[in-house]
Order: structure tokens, then sequence, then C-alpha cells
């Protein structure tokens, strides 16, 4: 394995191994420990990839080394989601972001063969010789925590982790996931790595392979590794007609749909807008954040100055690369209710809404808004409707069904 640090190499970090002094293999004598942390190390595999690190004081920092490149990688992963595309990754690190900043990205080598096929473990496509190809980006941050049962522990996590970001992961090319695995691991045993008492990897959608094959890989490490199940996010498939959609959800909430739609319409003044323009952005999102907040209280505690900064930021990002997605039901020319989603390949994705309740309350203005938001889907080929994180009632109500939100979370302690 080939680890070249980027340009600006950070400082000294002082690694701590994944098999410290003063801790014993399980069932060892402390004469024979030596002997048995070699036999663990020779059933894990060694690292067949080339790995650039990308540490805090790296220039350029790997957000912007690895640009170009980042959503083609993703575009060839098991699970390509907007929630690990560069734009969003790097919004919200220069945003929300804390810590150090470490990106690792893992190329094959010129001349790797492919491995044997089989399952979802299948190996990685042939390489061509003399070529080097992107085959994963594991974006962490590091932090010490200042309170809780962590306090005083140093943590690596998923840039994106825990908050407002809904779909996680290591990105990686179909067929690599478990050399980029193995690599993984020799990064965090190795001397470049930082000391870290915890992995996490938080919010793995349902067809990531890094709850299913890495806590394995890390456990044969002697690591402690926990799996669990953090949330669901419920979606529905679309059909290619409203009328469809409609009969497949059940009958009494396709009849308050229904009527909800023709009472609006039949004793207001009705419209439904999308934004589109940079110049309608901002007064836009000056009245869905009056609306968001104003739909419940928790979310209004939710959406502190440095929150709505941002959304505001994030926003304007997303509208330039073509996901943004925010609409309103306008009443008798109020805007009454706002929808902010994402479209990603045959996807929308509601991310956050708001509703008038004080004038409108009575005419379920989100509800109205959101039947004519997936009858716009629809429209324009729409595939899948994600409601995202959360088991609220109504995502149920309009058709959706669970898909699971895992965690995977690796102790830097002997099992």
């Amino acid at each position: 394995m080939l680890t070249t640090i980027s340009p600006a190499p950070d400082g000294p970090a002082i690694a701590r191994r994944l098999r410290r002094e003063g801790h014993h293999t399980v069932g060892v004598a402390p004469g024979g420990e030596a002997s048995a942390q070699e036999a663990v190390r020779d059933a894990v595999p060694p690292c067949t990839l080339d790995v650039t690190i990308y540490g805090p004081t790296a220039y350029p920092n790997g957000f912007s080394a690895l640009a170009s490149e980042w959503n083609d990688l993703l575009a060839r992963s098991r699970y390509d989601t907007f929630f690990l595309t560069h734009e969003w990754q790097s919004v919200w690190w220069q945003q929300l972001g804390a810590g150090e900043l470490w990106i690792l990205a893992f190329y094959r080598g010129e001349c790797e063969e492919q491995g044997e096929e089989g399952g979802e473990q299948a190996g990685p496509p042939s390489a061509t010789p003399g070529s080097s190809e992107l085959v994963g980006i594991a974006p962490f941050y590091l932090s010490e925590h200042e309170r809780g049962s962590w306090a005083g522990k140093r943590s690596l996590k998923l840039v994106g982790c825990v908050e407002v970001s809904d779909f996680l992961d290591v990105v990686i090319a179909a067929g690599w996931e478990e050399q980029v695995y193995y690599c993984l691991l020799d990064w965090l045993q190795g001397e470049d790595a930082p000391a870290w008492d915890f992995l996490d990897l938080c919010n793995l959608p349902e067809d990531s392979l890094s709850y299913k094959v890495l806590p394995s890989i890390f456990r044969n490490a002697g690591l402690r590794v926990e799996v669990d199940q953090e949330d669901v996010a419920p979606h529905v498939h679309l059909p290619a007609r409203y009328e469809n959609y409609l009969m497949q959800i059940d009958k009494k909430q396709r009849h308050e749909i229904r009527r909800k739609q023709r009472r609006v319409e039949r004793e207001l003044d009705v419209d439904f807008t999308l934004i589109q323009s940079m110049d309608e952005l901002q007064e836009s999102m000056d009245e869905f954040l009056r609306l968001q907040r104003m739909s419940r209280p928790d979310k209004e505690t939710f959406m502190t100055p440095h929150m709505e900064r941002f959304f505001r930021v994030m926003a304007g990002r997303m509208l330039e690369a073509g996901y943004l997605h925010l609409s309103f039901l306008t009443l008798n020319g109020e805007k009454a209710a706002a929808l902010l989603a994402f479209e990603y390949k045959k996807e929308l994705l509601l991310y956050n809404s708001g509703y008038d309740t004080e004038k409108w309350a009575g005419y379920s203005p989100g509800w109205v808004l959101l039947g004519y938001v997936i009858q716009h889907a629809i429209a324009r080929g729409i595939e899948v409707f994600d409601f995202l994180q959360g088991d609220e009632e109504y995502k149920y109500r309009f058709g959706g069904h669970d898909y699971k939100v895992m965690r995977t979370l690796i102790m830097n302690e002997p099992a």
C-alpha cells in the first residue's frame, strides 16, 4: 500500500494502536499477547489500495482536491444518495462542521485483478494495466466531546453526522467495499491516523454494506463494534399517473386528499408555485422560514440563527446545482404553506416544510401542498418520493413504506 500525505502534511499525530499497551487479548496470558496480536492481524487481509490522506492542515483540503471526481464516484456506488453529493457534503462542512477534517481517498493500483464473484461481496471490476482510478472516499471529522457519556472522548464521524443529513456513508464504487474497509482499518491502526476513541458511521442507508460487511472485518481485527437501527425513512414508489398513485394508498386517505384539494379550489383562489431562479430565492426563503417556524414549536426551536444561515446558504448552492425544490401554496394571494425538497436522479426527497397555523389552518394547507407536490413529481417522471427520516403518521397516510436507517459504532478498544 502506498500512503501519500496531502501537500501540507499535518503535524505529528499520535496514533493510538487498536491493541494498546495495558490491554490483553481475552484468554491469552500477558506473556503470549504479542503472538496473539500478530495472529489477529494476520487474519485481516492487508490493504491493497493506494490511499491519499487529506488531514486538517492540507491545502487544498479533500473537498477541493476531489471536487471533479466526487460525484462521478458516487454515481458508481451501491447507494447513490443526494446527501453524499459533493455539493451537500461541502456546504455542510462549511456551515456546520467543527473539529478536524480528515478525508481519505482510495485508489486501485495499476494492475488490480478482479475478485471472485458472489453475492453482495463480489469483487471489483478488473483494472486496466497502467491506469489508476478513485474507488473510495471516506469523509470524516474528528472532535472531542465536552459532555454526556462520551465526555473527554475523541470521535471520528462521517461528515454530515449526525444533524440534518438523512443518509450518510463512505462513498465507495460498487464491488470495492471490502477493499476500502480493509484499507480504512489499516489507516485507523496506523501512525498516520489521529488518536480516536469512537468511529461513528451514522445514518447508513438500508442498502449500505457499512453495517452488513464492515462490522465483521473490524471485529476480526479485535475491535468492539455495535450495529443498531437508528430510524426509518418512509418512501413511496410513484406510478406514471397521479390517479394510479391515489389508488395505491388507503381509501380513506385518498378521499381526504381529494376532499381537501377540491374544497380549497372551490372556495379560494389557489396557486402552486415553484422557485426556479436566484432572484426569487432570498424573498422565498424569508417566507419559507416564517412558515417553518410557525408550523410547530419544535421547528421554531430548531431554526436557530446558525441553522437559518445554513438553510439560506444551502438553498442557494442546491438551486445552482439544480437539486432544489422549493414550492409554495398560495391562498387568496398569501403564502399558506411551503415545502423544501431535493430532486435527485428520479427521486424527490422531502426535507422540511411549514404552514400557516393561524389564518389558513382550517384548509389544511400543508396536506394540500403535499398532494400538489406529489402530483407535480409524477408529471416530471419522479419514481420515488422519499419522506426521509421520521415515522410521522402523515407519511404513511400518503403511502410511505419504511426504509431502514442504520448505525455502526466502532470503539477503539479490544472486543
